[in-house]
C-alpha cells in the first residue's frame, strides 16, 4: 500500500524495529483488548494490536491474573502489551519478564489511565506530573526490555491547570521511548466532551527524534486523516471507535491507501461478526465466560441499528452459546445502519470528573521519591 495524497505526508509509522503501515495502533482497553479482540481487528487490517493493561507489580509477583491477561493467541506478531507501574525496579523486571518470559515484542506503557483508583496514589495520568520519578519509571522499563521497543501513552495533564504532556514527552524521548502516544484529553476529561488534537500538534513540535501518535475521537476513518493532516502526527491510536466495529481497520487501511472506505454492514454481516466473536471468545474462555464476555459487546454492535430493546435485553442476559446464536438468527439481515449513524461516539463517555491525587502530591515535581506501595497494587485488567 502506499501512503494517500494527504496536505501532510504519512509514512510507514517505525516503533523499534517494527514497521507498522497502515500506521494505526489499536489503544489498550481493560477487559477488551484480549487476544480474541485483537485477532478479531486485526482479520480486518494490518496495524499494531496492544493488549490490555497489566500490573507490573503483578507480574513480578507472578500472580494467576495477570499472566492470563497476559496472554498472546497463536501466531499474534508482533506481541504487544501494555504495561503499568510506579516502581522503576518493578518496571524494569516486570519488562524483563514479558520479554524473557512471554515473547513481548513490544511494550506500552500506561500514564493515560485516568480512573481515581489509579490517580489517588499518583499513578497512570498522575504520574507524569512527578517528572523525575516519571522519567525513572520510563527508564527503568527501557533498561528491562533492552532490544525490545517500549512506548509511552500520555494524556494531556491532570487538568487544565496541571499540563504534562509538553514535559513528558521529550523526558520519554531522552529515556529511550520508541514513540510517544497522547490521548488528546485530560484526567479531568475523562472521556467527556471533545479531545483537543491541537494539543497533538504540540507534541509535535516537542518531541523531534521518535513517532508522535494521536488518541482521541477516531469514530470513522475520515478522523484519522484529517488528525494527521491538523497535527502532523506520525500515527493514530484508535480505542473506541472500534467497539463493535473491527471492520473499523479495514476502513483505515483503505483510507491510508488514498481510498474512500465507512463501512456500514447490514445487520447479516454484524451478526456474522457478533456470532464469530462469541464463538473466539468461547474457545479461549471456555463456553460459560466466554458468553459472559460477549455480553459488554453486544450494545457495541447494535448501536445505531434500529433493533428493540427485548431482543437486546435477551442477548446480554443469555447463558449458553447456543442460546446466545439463536437469538442472533431472530435479527433480520437486510437491517440497515441509518447513515447518520455511522459516526456517532461509543463507549463510556463519563465525565468530567475531580481528579483525586495523594496528599502532599503537588508538593515538589523534581522528587524522586516512590508514591508508595498502593500505587503500585493495581490490579491488571483494570
Amino acid at each position: 500500500m502506499t501512503a494517500p495524497a494527504t496536505d501532510t505526508e504519512t509514512r510507514p509509522l517505525r516503533i523499534g524495529p517494527h514497521e507498522v503501515w497502515p500506521p494505526v495502533v489499536l489503544a489498550p482497553m481493560a477487559g477488551v483488548t484480549n487476544a480474541v479482540f485483537r485477532d478479531l481487528c486485526r482479520s480486518h487490517g494490518a496495524g499494531l494490536y496492544v493488549s490490555e493493561m497489566i500490573a507490573a507489580r503483578g507480574l513480578v509477583e507472578r500472580q494467576a491474573k495477570t499472566y492470563s491477561l497476559a496472554r498472546f493467541g497463536p501466531g499474534e506478531q508482533p506481541r504487544s502489551i501494555q504495561l503499568y507501574g510506579t516502581n522503576p525496579a518493578v518496571m524494569r523486571d516486570a519488562a524483563r519478564q514479558l520479554v524473557d518470559e512471554l515473547g513481548a515484542e513490544h511494550i506500552d506503557l500506561n500514564f493515560g489511565c485516568p480512573v481515581r483508583k489509579v490517580t489517588r496514589h499518583g499513578g497512570g495520568s498522575a504520574l507524569p506530573w512527578r517528572r523525575t520519578l516519571f522519567a525513572q519509571v520510563v527508564a527503568g522499563a527501557v533498561a528491562g526490555a533492552g532490544d525490545v521497543p517500549v512506548t509511552v501513552k500520555l494524556r494531556m495533564g491532570i487538568d487544565d491547570d496541571h499540563l504534562t504532556h509538553l514535559d513528558a514527552g521529550p523526558i520519554a524521548e531522552a529515556q529511550g521511548a520508541a514513540a510517544v502516544a497522547l490521548h488528546a484529553r485530560t484526567a479531568q476529561q475523562a472521556y467527556s466532551g471533545h479531545a483537543d488534537w491541537s494539543a497533538i500538534a504540540r507534541l509535535k513540535e516537542v518531541v523531534r527524534e521518535v513517532p508522535v501518535l494521536g488518541n482521541g475521537d477516531i469514530w470513522v476513518a475520515a478522523d484519522a486523516l484529517r488528525m494527521v493532516d491538523e497535527t502532523g502526527c506520525d500515527g493514530v491510536v484508535v480505542g473506541r471507535g472500534c467497539l463493535g466495529r473491527p471492520w473499523l481497520f479495514g476502513d483505515l487501511a483503505a483510507a491510508f491507501a488514498g481510498e474512500v472506505a465507512d463501512s456500514a454492514p447490514p445487520m447479516a454481516v454484524v451478526s456474522a461478526a457478533l456470532r464469530d466473536h462469541a464463538r473466539r471468545l468461547a474457545d479461549w474462555h471456555g463456553d460459560h465466560v466466554g458468553v459472559k464476555d460477549i455480553r459488554k459487546h453486544v450494545g457495541w454492535y447494535l448501536q445505531g441499528y434500529p433493533v428493540g430493546p427485548a431482543i437486546r435485553k435477551r442477548l446480554v442476559q443469555a447463558d449458553t452459546l447456543d442460546g446466545f446464536e439463536a437469538i442472533l438468527d431472530e435479527l433480520d439481515p437486510a437491517t440497515t445502519l441509518p447513515p447518520d449513524a455511522i459516526g456517532l461516539p461509543r463507549g463510556h463517555q463519563h465525565g468530567p470528573r475531580p481528579v483525586t491525587v495523594p496528599d502532599g502530591f503537588w508538593h515538589d515535581r523534581d522528587s524522586p521519591d516512590l508514591l508508595g506501595a498502593g500505587a503500585d497494587a493495581y490490579t491488571s485488567g483494570g
